[in-house]
Order: structure tokens, then sequence, then C-alpha cells
């Protein structure tokens, strides 16, 4: 089986990222579909925290058809981290990063 990946770069919220994409990483035969492999990483700021890691870096395994069905892999992560970034513990972070700290 030779493998596939695709490598994609957009911007997030003021942040590079990198997603690469292998919408073929388990053969059909076995699942019954297409097992995809999704990985999303921040590299500009390196590292940055996003709505689904908080270490910048995120591996996601996911049928290959789910992928498909949002539009291909960019459309998918863009609207998984909007989707996430309503969540209560991200917005609390985003506002404690535009606080500014008083320090006795």
């Amino acid at each position: 089986m030779t493998r596939r990946t695709e490598l994609h770069r957009f911007e997030w919220n003021g942040a590079l990222l990198e997603i690469t994409y292998e919408p073929q990483w388990l053969p059909p035969g076995i699942l019954g579909e297409d097992l995809a492999h999704l990985q999303v990483c921040s590299l500009c700021p390196t590292d940055a925290p996003l709505p689904i890691t908080e270490t910048g870096y995120r591996s996601h395994f996911i049928a290959a058809s789910a992928i498909a069905a949002g539009g291909g892999p960019v459309a998918y992560v863009d609207v998984w981290l909007t989707v996430e970034s309503d969540a209560p513990s991200w917005q609390a972070r985003e506002q404690a990063t535009r606080q500014l700290t008083l320090l006795f």
C-alpha cells in the first residue's frame, strides 16, 4: 500500500497552523472504511495552545469520510477549532491572556 500524505497550512486566530493529513492511514478492509490520521501543529507562535490542545500539537484518528463530509482537512480543522473555542475553559483562558495582572 502506497501512503499518501497531504500538507496544509492556514491561519487560525492569529496562529499559523500546519495540518498533516493521511486519508488512508489504515486500509478499509480492517474497519470497513478508511481510517485517516490528522495532525495539527502550531508553527507560529511555536507550540501555541489551541482549543483542541494545550501543547500546540494534536494527533487525531478519524474516519476519512468525516473529513470529506467536513469539506477536507483544512475546513474540518477550522470548524473543530471554532466549535471548541466556545468552551468555557478556552474562553476563560483567552480572557486571562487579555487581562493585565498586577503582582505585589
